[in-house]
């Protein structure tokens, strides 16, 4: 059954149309795959974050982070390390993409120049100084509480791992009061056997810097025989140091039912930040600081619902996605497009609104070159047809052999199919060969030929 006649003229209007927009097209098309191949906007499927101990309040987050993310097609491993300061050097090494790391381990200047930035500070990690109640009464026959780190000379106590940070706090803490580290008999046990150890007797005093969440701090708090220290003089260390701040323990916050603690306890604390390499993706670390508002924004027991995360309190440059997602309003989009559509139009839509202004002029030429194929199905024979009338009025060949060209050239435009808006030009040719037969006939009688003009 042929097609009908309608339905071919459209077919072949947008065949031309297809034809004509192709160098746009092809431009477009060739600019978007570079842009794609020099952007990279999609970021790798796996991402190293450096956690801390096991049984820490940095290894609780890193599995919050890494259920986060697996939602996204992302593969978090959880990198066990000593600390904060160990995270660190993972970090400047390139061996984690992102880690803990607390306030006071940093150095801003080596460190920014470096390329780590943050994308956010994430809570409070308040240093806990336990000791033993019978290693207080030994100091004073009286006193039963310690509230000053002089009180500790003497004792056994335990500042945590190498690579964890805290040595190298109470070290800068125990010299602001004119102390030595050999003034007390010092052990870096890690945080699981130095609880151990201190539940055991076999330690006076042990330092913890960790989030409340960590199981070693809860269990402490309940533990009995055993006290944290209260920093009466918080306020002073905290401007002697920026990276430390003074918070409240309060009353009854740890149990409610049993007034634990029965008073407000003065504490110090630094503020862990999420660290970033600059060269993890963009796309990554924009996830983690999305994450970390789910992750860190209820209230805790030094903080207000929404205090954290921010950027106030970073020691490090705040990196743009960190910025975006603490203080910032997410685009629209990313409410209603899965994370690889969202993430492809957030690294990429400079390149298509750049597309669009240069589709603009280049769009101008596309009805040129459609007219230009259209008519040139039409204006092609017009070639043939001068031909065929510089040999009439030439009086060239034979006569009947002309008319039968002509002929055959009407019946070649017969079959020229063009859009209704261009039959005028098709009607034109049509005129035209009619004319150049009425022209022959008229000044080429028949029997003009048959007597040799």
């Amino acid at each position: 059954m042929p097609m009908p006649k309608t339905l071919k003229l459209i077919l072949l209007s947008v065949r031309d149309l297809i034809v004509s927009a192709g160098p746009v097209v092809f431009i477009v098309i060739g600019a978007l795959v570079a842009a794609y191949w020099y952007l990279d906007p999609q970021p790798p499927k796996k991402v190293t974050l450096a956690t801390g101990p096991a049984g820490s309040a940095y290894a609780a987050f890193g599995k919050r982070y890494a259920d986060a993310l697996k939602a996204d097609g992302i593969e978090v491993v959880l990198k066990a390390t000593d600390g904060a300061a160990d995270n660190l050097q993972m970090l400047r090494n390139g061996e984690a993409d992102v880690g803990f790391v607390r306030g006071g381990s940093a150095d801003p200047v080596a460190d920014e120049e470096a390329g780590l930035v943050s994308l956010g500070s994430l809570f409070y990690e308040p240093l806990w100084l336990f000791y033993r109640s019978d290693a207080a009464r030994r100091i004073d026959g009286q006193a039963a509480t310690l509230t000053t780190l002089t009180q500790l000379k003497g004792l056994r106590v335990n500042v945590d791992k190498q690579g964890s940070g805290v040595p190298d706090i109470m070290a800068r803490l125990l010299k602001a009061n004119h102390m030595e580290t050999t003034a007390l008999r010092l052990s870096n046990l890690e945080p699981a056997p130095a609880t151990e150890a201190l539940l055991a007797g076999r330690l006076d005093a042990i330092v913890l810097a960790s989030a409340p969440q960590s199981p070693l701090v809860q269990r402490l708090l309940r533990a009995r025989g055993i006290q944290l220290m209260d920093f009466g003089q918080s306020d002073a260390y905290a401007r002697r140091f920026p990276f430390l701040s003074a918070v409240t323990l309060p009353r009854g916050v740890v149990d409610l039912a049993t007034d634990m603690p029965p008073h407000d306890v003065a504490l110090l604390a630094a503020t862990t930040s999420l660290i970033s390499r600059e060269q993890t993706h963009p796309a990554l670390r924009q996830l983690f600081a999305q994450s970390a508002q789910s992750v860190h924004s209820g209230a805790g027991w030094f903080n207000r619902a929404r205090d954290f995360p921010n950027t106030r309190t970073s020691e490090l440059p705040v990196s743009a996605e960190g910025d975006r997602a603490i203080n910032g309003t997410p685009p629209f989009w990313q409410r209603y497009l899965p994370f690889w559509a969202s993430n492809l139009i957030e690294r990429m839509w400079l390149v298509l609104g750049g597309l669009v202004v240069l589709m603009l002029p280049l769009s101008k030429i596309v009805p040129p070159l459609y007219q230009f194929r259209v008519r040139s199905r039409v204006f092609r024979w017009y070639a043939r047809l001068r031909e065929i009338e510089t040999k009439v009025d030439a009086r060239e060949g034979e006569r009947d052999a002309l008319l039968d060209e002509l002929d055959e050239l009407d019946r070649v435009t017969h079959r020229i199919a063009v859009p209704l808006s261009y039959t005028d030009e098709l009607y034109a040719l049509r005129n035209n060969i009619y004319a150049v037969r009425k022209r022959l006939l008229a000044t080429w009688p028949k029997e003009a030929e048959a007597t040799g003009g």
